[in-house]
This record gives C-alpha cells, structure tokens and sequence, in this order.
C-alpha cells in the first residue's frame, strides 16, 4: 500500500483484504460500515495466534519475536510474548467459547508453556517476577487468561504444575511496583490466588482500589498516576486499556469476594468514560494519535468491549461493534500485521522511532486487549445487533472533555476528529520539564501524528526520568503554541497550567523554556515570559490565540499547524498568505494568519519521523508581538479547490487606536463560515 487512499475498495467502497476472506464473504447487511462479523473476528484472532507459534522456544515458555530486545532484554520479551498472546488465546477460548472444538488446540501450547515457564530448572524457565519488574507486569496476563480459561486450562494442569504457577505467581505479593496502573497488575494477581485457594496479600489489593481513588479525576476519567495527590495531569488511551480495564476485571475475577459496591462504582465511571470515548474515534476506525503505547494499537477497543461486557456503556450494541470493528479493521488493513502475520512495533505499518525503552517485539500484542469482546456469545446483542454509525458520522460536533482538559471536533464530512489539548503533559507541575511529543503538544487528531525525534538517553536518575517521559532530541514545529529562542529553538511547553474549558473554548498557559543538557538544575533553564494559548474548534478549523506576558523584548511566537505524513511528500500549497500541505488522498494541513496578518509562513519537510508515512510536511507561523490569531485547517480537500471559506477575528471592544496591550483587546469573536461567533476572553 502507497497513501491512505490506496487500500482496495470493493464496490462500496469498503476496504476489503485477505482479512476479510479468512472469516467469509463480508457481511453488508449486519455490519454495512465495516462488514465484519464475528466470524471474523475469530478468524482474526485465529490468525494472529498463528503466526506467532513458529516463534515459539521449545516448551512454549517463551515467544521470541523478531526485532531488537526491550530494555527488559530478550528473555523478558519472550515472556512477553508468551503472556500476551496468550490473553488473546484466552479471549479466543473462554467465555462463551469453552465449547468451540478449536479451544482445546489453541490452548494446548499455553499449558505446555505455563508447565515450562514454571520450572526453575528448565532452560526456557520464565524470569521471576521477584528479580525482574517486567514479569510483574506480564504476571498480570498471565493470572488473566488463567481465570477466563480455567475450565479448559487450570482445571486440568497436574497438580504439581498448579503448585509451580501459583510459586511463580507469588512472588508478586508485596514486591515493589510504581505507584500507579501497576498497582492493578498485582492486585489482578493477587484475586486470582484467592480464587484458586492459594495464599494473597490481601494488602495488594487494598492498595490498588484506595489508589484509584486519588486518581479519579471525575467525568469519567482517571490519570494513571499522580506526583501528588489531586494532580491530573496524565491522560490517554492507555488509561482507558489499564485503568478502566483491570479494576473491574479485578471484580470479575473476585466475585463474590470483591468489596461491597466496587463493581458498581467501578462501572459507572466507566460508562461516563465512553461516552467521551466514542468521539474519539475517526470514520475510518483510526483512534486518537496520543499518548504512550500507541504501537497496542486496537487495544483502544477494549474500553468498549468492557462496557458491553460489564454492562457499563451508554452506547447501543450496533456502535458498540461498529467502534470496535472499524478500530481492527483500521490496522489489519493497513498493514499492521503484514509482516508474516505478526503485529510489527508501529502503527499502520513498522515504525521504529515509536519505540519506546520498555518496548520488545511482543510489545503490540497488548492489542489483544482490543479483542475482549470475543467472550461474548454470538448471540450477544453486540453481535446480532446493525452496527449503527460513529458519532463523527452522525454530524459535526465540539465537546468538551473536562477530565483531560481536551476540547474535541469532529467533521462528518471527511471524519476526522481533533483535540485542543490543554489539560495534560504528563509532567508534574512545579518545574520545568522536557515536552513529550505523545502529551504536550496543543492539538492531536485521528489523521494526524507529531514528527517523533530520536529518542533521548534514558535519565541517570529516576526523577529525571520522571520529568523527561518519553521527550526526543530536536525542536518539531508541529502543533506548537510557545516562543522562539534567537537562534529559532522552539521552546518547551511543560508543565502547563490549565485556565479553562467550555463548550466553546479550552486555555491554558506556560511559560516557554529550553532545557539545558547536562544540567540538573531546571529552575536555572533559560525560560521566556508567560503565554496564555486559547483554541476555539468548528468543523475543520481551530482558531489559536497565544497572548505574550511582559517582558516581551523581541520574542517571535511560533504557531504550527498538524504534522501531515504519506507514503510519497506531500504537495506544498503556493496561495498567497497560506501556508498548507496537501496529500494525495486531499486530507490537507493549513496555517492562515488572523492577526496580525503579515507573518513569516512555512513549510517544514522531514523524513522518517511520523508514524502516518515516511514523508511529512508542517505548516508553521512565526511573528513578533504580544498577540497572534492564526487559523489552523485539517481536513480534506479537492483537487484544485484550495481551503475552504476561514473564519475571521474581530475585537469588538478595542478602538481604532488601540494597541495590542490594552484592555479593549480582552475579548475576540471569532466568526465562522456559516456565520455563527464565537466570543472569546483573552484578558487575566
């Protein structure tokens, strides 16, 4: 496949595949968006467990996929793949697929490898979950597919290899995790003792369901993690697969045992989740492009296949698979596992610079995650039921999403889907830090990623790790809102301070700095005056204020548009007073001066660092002054149209003289193409 627009299209225009033939003919009446049944979802899954079997150490203990080692080292990455394509296996065979006559030989080689991985004296023996934190994480899956499988698998394990799993299993309890989703691997853990009759630390569990307190951040939305207590500042998809996931996989598997009301709380957040969730999701299936771990891929799914199977979403069944189909087809299609079947560490295609320091070759099985919903019978309504469209196919919204501080739009004309991020970094926020491009850029979107760097050396020290997340080396202009140094640097974003968010407009302010390297002293980096960043989105524009504090001297403001990347370069727009990136299938990226309107406009070219195709183009502003009004456009357009009508900016209090310092600047209306305004504070 060449761009987006290559993939092959059958006489509706739905993306067909050698997918689609391995679970039947495609089913247009029952599934008229995407096609897929359940059937093919199998089928799937049938495949992916596949493809990996030849990969298998003897004994089945350890699956060692190709591609260089984690930081973890090879012998974690093959138990790895091991625990995490077995949740899939667990997924394919439990549930309401215990009886399916292929459940016993897809499971046989995970119980041949739970009978060596357990044996301290085998040569393919699993790293102990005591001396290596990887394992704790992967005990997780592990204890997982066991109580999903356990009519099938544990039920019938010699006695002797229950004792060795249930030692191994052990070694979790009480051990040191960091304080935040991992907590859940060993409570997960630890419920699964409990429901064997083994001995728990009872103690694992209190202290994942007390922590998940602290990080709720209400509207349905925890932070994964918190520097200190109240402080929300890490939000993304990964939270949706962990933090939603396990605590209430932890009262699945606890039953009766599981406190008094968890179950139910634990739900109703869940079901406000999705709700915000399904505006995440592009037409074409694509979730957002944010956050760390993207390479999990359609684990992004599992929030909606937990609400069908909880009972915790507000979504009719026909979306609920329509999400979910349209999120695997998105990647199977595109060539996510087109390496001999096995999912490669990317997005569409293998995209090495996502790699991240915990990430091995079995690291994009966690998209097994993505496939829950196979434990529902095929006569589940979620099944049975039309898929029914996507709200970004329903029409056009903007929605406020008050626990991560995004201001979401959506367009059904092409459906994309963006975000004016102004409420997360990933950064605690009482000293600089360096910007992670997955957290702290100003907007992201459905279509389009940030232009990734090399990644830099890991941080001698555990609190520099902290504050660094996963920043790279280089300066991007992609979806920047901050100052320029004098020699043209970009400055850094984080921490951000949050000032508001309503259904018209989301702010947020930071003070713009440049990371000293070989310096430990942040509060010694070079910083600049404040800037307050206000977006304000319909349809396919977003209108960006950034507001400079005192003192100002000669500083120029950057203002970059979205990173749009393709298999060939994108064709650089030459309209006067525009700076725009077209690619092939006509999805363009555009800046457009508001105010002031004279302003240095470019183009920024780059090759290998997006995850969307190795050739990326970058509209971008520069000016001096204390206020910029600049038009941001993503969105499809044709052949020869250029940009749709923009919208323009106006400052009613301000007279004829006034200066961009004054009070009469305080508020701008923006004026939007099919005539509708929006007001907007710029004041303290």
């Amino acid at each position: 496949m060449t761009d987006e627009q290559d993939l092959a299209t059958d006489e509706r225009g739905a993306a067909t595949g050698a997918w689609d033939l391995a679970g039947g003919a495609p089913d247009f009446t029952r599934s008229p968006y995407t096609g897929w049944t359940r059937a093919h979802w199998l089928a799937a899954a049938d495949r992916l467990l596949a493809a990996v079997r030849p990969h298998a150490a003897p004994g089945h203990a350890l699956i060692q996929l190709p591609g260089p080692a984690s930081g973890s080292g090879r012998h974690s990455d093959g138990l790895e793949g091991y625990a995490r394509t077995f949740l899939l296996a667990a997924f394919r065979t439990g549930g309401a697929n215990l009886e399916d006559p292929c459940a016993p030989e897809l499971l046989a080689p995970y119980a041949e490898g739970l009978a060596t991985g357990t044996d301290p004296g085998h040569p393919h023996a699993w790293p102990r979950p005591a001396d290596l934190p990887q394992a704790r994480v992967e005990a997780a899956s592990v204890a997982l597919g066991l109580h999903e499988t356990r009519p099938l698998l544990w039920d019938r394990l010699p006695a002797e290899v229950q004792e060795r799993t249930v030692a191994w299993l052990s070694e979790l309890a009480g051990v040191w995790v960091p304080h935040n989703n991992w907590l859940w691997f060993r409570a997960t853990v630890a419920a699964f003792l409990r429901s064997v009759g083994a001995p728990f630390q009872a103690d694992d569990i209190a202290r994942a369901v007390e922590a998940t307190e602290d990080w709720y951040a209400g509207a349905g939305w925890y932070t994964d993690g918190a520097y200190q207590r109240g402080q929300f500042r890490n939000f993304d998809y990964y939270n949706a697969w962990a933090m939603h996931l396990y605590p209430l996989w932890y009262t699945r598997i606890a039953g009766r045992d599981a406190e008094p009301g968890l179950a139910d709380r634990y739900r109703a957040r869940l079901r406000t989740f999705v709700a915000d969730a399904e505006h995440l999701v592009a037409a074409d299936g694509g979730p957002l492009f944010q956050g760390r771990s993207l390479t999990y891929r359609f684990a992004a799914a599992a929030p909606f296949w937990a609400g069908a199977l909880f009972d915790a979403t507000p979504l009719p069944p026909g979306r609920t698979r329509r999400i979910a189909s349209g999120m695997l087809r998105h990647f199977l299609d595109r060539g996510a596992a087109a390496e001999d079947g096995l999912l490669s560490l990317g997005w569409h295609h293998r995209f090495e610079p996502m790699r991240q320091r915990y990430s091995g070759p079995a690291s994009p099985y966690w998209a097994s995650k993505g496939m829950a919903g196979l434990l529902l019978p095929a006569d589940h309504p979620v099944w049975t039921a039309t898929e029914e469209r996507l709200a970004v196919e329903r029409g056009d919204f903007v929605r406020p999403l008050p626990g991560p501080g995004w201001l979401a739009a959506g367009t059904a004309a092409d459906g994309v889907v963006r975000i004016a991020n102004h409420g997360t970094d990933h950064t605690p926020p009482d000293l600089p830090g360096r910007d992670d491009p997955h957290y702290a850029r100003v907007a992201y979107s459905t279509h389009a990623g940030p232009e990734l760097g090399e990644a830099r050396p890991p941080a001698a020290d555990r609190e520099g790790h902290q504050r660094d997340g996963d920043a790279r080396l280089g300066a991007p202009v992609d979806n920047q809102v901050t100052l320029l140094a004098p020699d043209g640097t970009p400055g850094h974003r984080s921490p951000l301070r949050r000032l508001a968010l309503t259904a018209d407009f989301a702010a947020s302010r930071h003070r713009p700095h440049w990371p000293a390297d070989g310096s430990d002293e942040r509060a010694d980096w070079p910083a600049g005056p404040w800037v307050t960043t206000v977006s304000t989105l319909r349809g396919p524009w977003e209108v960006r204020f950034a507001r400079v504090g005192q003192p100002q001297g000669d500083a120029r403001v950057l203002v970059g548009g979205h990173a749009l990347a393709a298999a060939r370069p994108p064709v650089v727009g030459e309209t006067p007073g525009v700076a725009s990136a077209r690619r092939a299938d006509g999805l363009t990226s555009a800046v457009l001066p508001l105010f002031p309107a004279e302003a240095e406009l470019t183009v920024h070219r780059a090759t290998g660092g997006n995850a969307f195709g190795p050739h990326s183009a970058t509209p971008a502003y520069r000016a001096g002054g204390p206020l910029h009004v600049v038009a941001v456009f993503l969105g499809h357009t044709g052949p020869a149209a250029g940009l749709p009508p923009a919208p323009t900016v106006s400052f009613p209090d301000a007279g004829p003289d006034a200066g961009p310092d004054s009070a009469g600047w305080a508020t701008a209306v923006v004026r939007w193409p099919d005539g509708t305004e929006t007001s907007v504070p710029l004041g303290e």
